[in-house]
């Protein structure tokens, strides 16, 4: 399954993935999914959302138990975040049959859609409409950077956006979703565990940062006649590295757009994405609230124009602690509980259903790079792990 499906959305230069929302490369991720499913004689749903689901046994029986990733990634994204998930699932199905189990539930694979957000601007916006989390208002006013709208590029792909929606009887039918996931750190690797469990995810967060100043020739404008937004932008990068460090948290510039673009030309504007995470609200809220004060300050200093738009958030997300301790007693009470800085589609699930998620070792903490890696023993280890939790939930 792994090799099947390393070539797709694979860039031959920089050998990352570019697995994007309603793409070519995702849709020939798409008919891998299905096509493991079907080799397998699952029941195969596309739901209204682009969501796919692989079942074993009756899908309206309610009490299922799901599990599954998704297979989109990030720009110039690794080969295991995500997919190792829902490789791992079929892998875990094919494990529990070759055991003899005898599902008392029905059991289900799941890719949600669009989980990274890298086509559209916003995270997880398969599950975030399956749970209600974001409208289908809000949805049809989601652009790519080519001004293609969510619902013209589902169109393209030969999916209708009119069914697009919370879809609160379908979540109804499941009583516990687990999702196993390569973990974005190094906990694992320090703590020589192959397997972790999750314990909450931090509160997080995307805002945009609009500094507009005024273009004007860079070979004959003097330094001190320059609006330059640049110079706001630039700061505003280093006060967030300043802050996240006092506060015990993370913040990061990774996407920047500037008009005109041009090398001889001073910007007119220059627009970054701040994405901001922390272990609580309280301190997510006091780093962001310094940076916006530190962009506001030079702003004015350097005579730019500053407009702040939170495009999208999350909340601390504690998985439930019932399964998670079902879990751990499942997998012999050695697992090690972890943390993280990561969002992933069980914490949009999880107001609407109980969920936990697995995390299989990271040996180096490198995600969302080529250079993301688990090593071969430590994912059948979590194969392993997540077999006995599905036989553990879906055969009592």
């Amino acid at each position: 399954m792994w090799q099947d499906l390393a070539p797709i959305g694979r860039d031959t230069s920089t050998r990352g993935y570019r697995r994007y929302a309603w793409t070519a490369a995702d849709a020939d991720c798409r008919a891998w999914f299905k096509a493991q499913a079907e080799s397998r004689g699952l029941t195969y749903e596309l739901d209204r959302n682009g969501n796919q689901w692989a079942w074993l046994g009756d899908p309206l029986a309610g009490d299922a138990v799901v599990t599954g990733s998704h297979l989109d990634s990030v720009p110039d994204g690794g080969a295991f975040d995500g997919p190792l998930g829902v490789v791992s699932s079929f892998a875990a199905l094919d494990e529990l049959r070759r055991r003899g189990a005898e599902l008392t539930r029905p059991l289900a694979i799941g890719n949600f859609g669009d989980e990274e957000g890298a086509r559209f601007g916003l995270a997880c916006v398969g599950s975030r409409l399956a749970s209600g989390q974001l409208t289908a208002e809000k949805a049809y006013a989601l652009k790519d950077g080519d001004g293609i709208s969510l619902p013209r590029a589902m169109e393209a792909a030969g999916y209708d956006p009119s069914a697009i929606g919370p879809d609160p009887e379908r979540l109804a039918r499941i009583g516990a979703f687990v999702e196993l996931h390569v973990e974005q750190g190094r906990a694992l690797d320090l703590s020589n565990d192959p397997v972790g469990i999750a314990s909450a995810i931090w509160p997080h967060g995307r805002w945009r940062f609009d500094f507009h100043g005024e273009a004007n020739h860079a070979g004959t404008t003097r330094l001190v006649d320059r609006r330059d937004p640049m110079l706001t932008y630039a700061e505003t990068v280093l006060a967030a590295r300043r802050e996240a460090e006092l506060a015990g948290a993370v913040a990061t510039f990774g996407k920047i757009s500037v008009e005109p673009n041009g090398v001889n030309a001073i910007p007119s504007l220059v627009r970054g994405w701040l994405d901001s995470r922390a272990p609580d609200q309280a301190s997510l809220d006091t780093v962001v609230a310094a940076i916006e004060q530190a962009a506001k300050e030079r702003a004015e200093r350097d005579g730019v124009d500053l407009n702040i738009v939170r495009e999208s958030f999350t909340p601390v997300i504690e998985f439930e602690h019932a399964l998670r301790d079902e879990l751990n007693k499942i997998l012999g009470g050695r697992i090690p509980v972890l943390g993280t800085g990561a969002g992933h589609d069980a914490g949009i699930l999880s107001g609407s259903i109980p969920t936990a998620m697995l995390f299989v070792r990271n040996p180096t903490g490198v995600s969302h790079s080529p250079a993301e890696f688990a090593a071969e023993d430590d994912c059948v280890a979590g194969v392993l792990a997540l077999a006995d939790v599905l036989e553990g939930l879906a055969c009592r």
